[in-house]
């Protein structure tokens, strides 16, 4: 209902694991109900049926990309909208079930992202050990907690949860890496702007017409918004057909972001709001980039209120 905050949440499981961090730094997720889903189709399922308020699932990270699944769900099946984004470190650490001497370790329980990701600081401080698959960064905490392992590679919430002795942290090769997290529940009105949002869009484009992308570009683009991320997916129906997901700064709420939107139901095939949401910045990100001269909201609203004095016959 809109207006009512959610209390019981799903997310991408199992349990201790990077998606259950980002959760827990919602208040709410925080005090309420936290379902773990065995998949990002389970998870969005779940709040079709209405089975649960909300589902955070993730949508790209900085090194692996964008997650297919959750853009090709996104488009499939009854609507559903964005109403927050959660950006998280991908820190990964080192525990063992006690202390231990890294020369006496022989097994590291790791998934296969997580090892790979580790790859460079494994070589260096244990190039005798042996990786061993497994299906999570829970499971290998869990392993390596019941004794299967000499050691994990594992989420910091992991080492946490099962008690691990930390024998390292921000062991990742790439200290910078990032997963963005998205919040999703069903249509209702948008949270209120903020000054710093971001609005996702899927849009077809007419496959047979001539600069049919550009067109879409355009739309945006004369208008001084930003886009500041463009993903295709294929949209399963044949070779050469396929959906793009775009981001671009404002909020539906914006005139000249409404305008695009306007513009965009126009010379697309099919336009999907996927909701405006507030931007979370990450540390030292700067704000986003103003809109050039005459393309703000303050322009396109002082142009409106021109137009209709001119309408109502003030031509002065």
């Amino acid at each position: 209902m809109p207006g009512v905050p959610p209390t019981h949440f799903m997310y991408l499981g199992p349990e201790a694991t990077f998606a259950e961090q980002a959760l827990l730094t919602l208040p709410a997720a925080a005090r309420g109900t936290r379902t773990p889903a065995r998949s990002v189709p389970e998870a969005l399922d779940a709040i079709r049926a209405g089975e649960a308020d909300a589902a955070l699932v993730p949508v790209e990270n900085s090194i692996g990309g964008a997650v297919g699944i959750t853009l090709d769900e996104l488009i499939d099946g009854a609507p559903l909208v964005i109403t927050r984004e959660v950006v998280i470190p991908v820190e990964f650490v080192f525990g063992a079930r006690q202390p231990v001497a890294f020369e006496r370790i022989r097994t590291v329980a790791a998934h296969p992202q997580a090892s790979a990701q580790c790859r460079g600081w494994l070589r260096t401080h244990l190039p005798e050990a042996t990786v061993v698959d497994v299906l999570s960064n829970a499971a290998a905490a869990i392993a390596a907690a019941a004794g299967e392992y000499d050691a994990a590679i594992c989420a910091p919430i992991g080492a946490d949860r099962y008690r691990l002795a930390l024998l390292a942290e921000k062991i990742s090769d790439h200290p910078d890496a990032v997963t963005r997290f998205v919040l999703v529940s069903r249509p209702s009105a948008p949270p209120e702007p903020t000054g710093d949002d971001v609005t996702s869009l899927a849009v077809f484009i007419s496959h047979d017409r001539v600069g049919a992308l550009l067109g879409v570009l355009m739309e945006l683009a004369v208008r001084g918004i930003n886009l500041t991320r463009i993903e295709s997916r294929p949209t399963g129906e044949r070779l050469g057909r396929y959906a793009f997901f775009l981001d671009c700064t404002g909020h539906v709420s914006d005139d000249r972001l409404g305008e695009a939107l306007q513009g965009l139901r126009r010379v697309c095939a099919d336009v999907r709001f996927l909701g405006s949401y507030p931007r979370q910045r990450a540390v030292g990100d700067d704000r986003p980039v103003p809109a050039p001269a005459g393309l703000s909201d303050v322009d396109y609203a002082d142009a409106a209120a021109w137009l209709a004095r001119i309408r109502a016959g003030d031509v002065s």
